[in-house]
């Protein structure tokens, strides 16, 4: 296994791990999100205004809620990440709430191997560059899965 990809499977193991402890927290707040409570920001709302009908993928969406919240508002949301454990609790929020989103494991910069629609945003949120050891990869998949003219947030 190279270096890249022992620290991929590290950064896997740690997140899978954290979504047992995030889902029990206080700060992601689980059982306020089930009962209608939005995960965004309000900079994030203003920044995207009505997102009703337009399709967004959301990059490193850890276990859904933020992709969750922009589907309850009436987008069509895809929401990829490195977290087996992260993407099997969303898929059990998005069935749970009835909602109509997608999730897909993947590395984030195999977006393109593992979703081919092109989106009218790509979202994604605080905190996650740090774990990618390179941004050019991750920039080029950005304006692949990009519709032409779309927004990347």
């Amino acid at each position: 296994m190279t270096n890249k990809a022992k620290c991929f499977e590290t950064n896997k193991t740690t997140w899978n791990d954290k979504v047992k402890v995030h889902a029990k927290s206080d700060m992601y707040d689980l059982d306020a999100f089930k009962k209608e409570k939005s995960s965004l920001m309000p900079y994030e709302l203003e920044a995207l205004g009505d997102v009703s009908g337009k399709s967004l993928l959301h990059l490193q969406c850890h276990f859904g809620q933020d992709t969750l919240s922009w589907s309850r508002m009436g987008a069509k949301f895809t929401g990829v990440d490195l977290s087996d454990e992260g993407i099997k609790l969303a898929q059990n929020l998005n069935d749970e709430l009835k909602l109509d989103a997608e999730f897909v494991c993947c590395n984030v910069l195999d977006t393109s191997e593992f979703v081919k629609n092109t989106f009218d945003i790509v979202f994604t949120s605080y905190g996650v560059i740090g774990w990618l050891p390179d941004l050019k990869p991750w920039g080029r998949m950005i304006a692949e899965r990009l519709n032409k003219g779309g927004t990347f947030l």
